[in-house]
């Protein structure tokens, strides 16, 4: 099954991931690529996407796998053909032939920028590198059974911390499959611990995926 990978950025990063499918499926169609459906009652196209985006989140390195009806498509022709069906903000950077097994699929790098109106708080790197340092981080969690609390320290693998300007941007690698850390969770932690750091505005994007030997995932 072919796997596309794909960026989702600007003011695409609001489309929901619901919407982001119904676009794709459109696009697929669009570009006259037919997509194989499922079996069943309810037949869908064969088309998902690895890990789900949050709404508000940039990335680089989404992944898509799709089975095509018909003909074989060489893998560039797929991707010229998709970019020219797609909208402004979602773009295919490649297409390519036997990925990986998503169940391989462990870690996500990203990159969490805080920012702040009247300039970063004196110390506030520091403070914050040492929040991330702590023995446990314990927070909100929902789930079908409620809100549970979760450490989320054991889901950090690393996390780098830069001043510039007035932003501090934090550089994390965190599990992203069994468990999943969602990277919205680093700054409500800042927000949560440190609440005189909140910050005005948060940006969030996915800059890589790697596997469970921490290579690049594809």
């Amino acid at each position: 099954m072919p796997r596309a990978l794909f960026e989702k950025t600007g003011n695409a990063v609001w489309m929901s991931h619901l919407d982001l499918m119904r676009l794709f499926q459109r696009a697929f169609k669009r570009a006259g690529l037919p997509l194989t459906h499922t079996q069943g009652f309810n037949p869908r196209p064969s088309v998902s996407i690895a890990l789900p985006l949050s709404v508000g989140v940039e990335s680089q390195c989404e992944l898509l796998d799709f089975d095509l009806d018909g003909a074989q498509v060489p893998c560039n022709e797929i991707c010229d053909r998709l970019n020219s069906a797609l909208v402004a903000g979602v773009r295919v950077r490649e297409v390519y032939e036997n990925g990986s097994k998503i169940k391989n699929l462990a870690f996500l790098r990203c990159m969490v920028t805080l920012e702040y109106d009247n300039g970063v708080p004196e110390g506030a790197g520091e403070r914050i590198r040492a929040l991330f340092a702590s023995d446990r981080l314990l927070l909100d969690k929902k789930s079908k059974n409620g809100i549970t609390e979760q450490d989320i320290i054991p889901m950090i693998r690393s996390v780098e911390i830069k001043e510039e300007g007035r932003e501090v941007a934090l550089d994390a690698v965190v599990c992203c499959q069994n468990p999943t850390l969602n990277p919205m969770q680093i700054s409500a932690a800042v927000s949560r611990y440190l609440p005189e750091l909140t910050p005005d505005f948060a940006k969030f994007r996915r800059i890589e995926t790697y596997d469970t030997n921490e290579n690049v995932f594809r």
